[in-house]
């Protein structure tokens, strides 16, 4: 069985995301990569011209499958899977899957077309069908307490997911943590670039750096 969900996000691609892969070779998980600067462009052509949230829901889902591609491109121990059912066998022949989600999306739609949920909310799904845990590598160290470019901005380490349910921003997105609670998943947030953090939270070794906990009632 997969253990573990890797959301990469988009925001580490393509150096970062291939060197954080990398130092994943051989655990037991399972990929999804953010939709990146594609995502983005798609929701600066929405702001200025406005399209349906149907149709935006879906080409930023494309972006995530384009890069999941591109991803498993430069790997020698990825495999592409369309269905949890592959993702398994993939897992099962000692390679980890590169999730290409908008099938699965497209076949059970879990949720409401919103910008409100993005590779986030769609990784942690993931994890709920596979019974897996859930890990985020982001380009920051994790939830701060406001936008972490802005004076004053402090990392929280640990949070219950119900007084996450009251942020406006973070540095995930806001359909998160309603979905963490509905399926009783706990999930960390770290920074990708270093990627010896996701494998010493992965390998439950001594984290002595910064990254976020998000704890959740079961």
């Amino acid at each position: 069985m997969i253990e573990w969900v890797i959301k990469i996000g988009g925001s580490l691609f393509p150096r970062k995301a291939i060197e954080l892969a990398n130092a994943l070779e051989g655990q037991n998980c399972l990929f999804v990569i953010g939709g990146g600067e594609f995502a983005n462009l798609i929701r600066k052509y929405d702001v200025e011209i406005g399209f349906s949230q149907d149709v935006t829901h879906e080409t930023a889902i494309d972006s995530m499958d384009i890069l999941a591609k591109l991803l498993n491109d430069k790997l020698a121990f990825t495999e592409i899977s369309y269905t949890i059912e592959e993702a398994n066998r993939i897992s099962d022949s000692n390679k980890i899957p590169i999730m290409i989600c908008s099938e699965i999306l497209k076949e059970n739609e879990p949720f409401k077309h919103s910008w409100d949920v993005t590779s986030d909310s769609i990784a942690a799904y993931i994890a709920s069908l596979l019974n897996a845990k859930i890990l985020i590598a982001t380009n920051v160290n994790g939830i701060y307490t406001k936008d972490p470019s802005l004076s004053g901005a402090e990392l929280i380490s640990e949070i219950d997911v119900n007084e996450l349910l009251t942020f406006d921003e973070s540095s995930v997105d806001l359909m998160l943590p309603a979905l963490l609670i509905e399926h009783g998943l706990d999930c960390y947030v770290v920074n990708g670039e270093y990627p010896e953090r996701a494998l010493s939270i992965m390998n439950n070794e001594d984290c002595s750096f910064e990254y976020t906990f998000i704890h959740n009632e079961k």
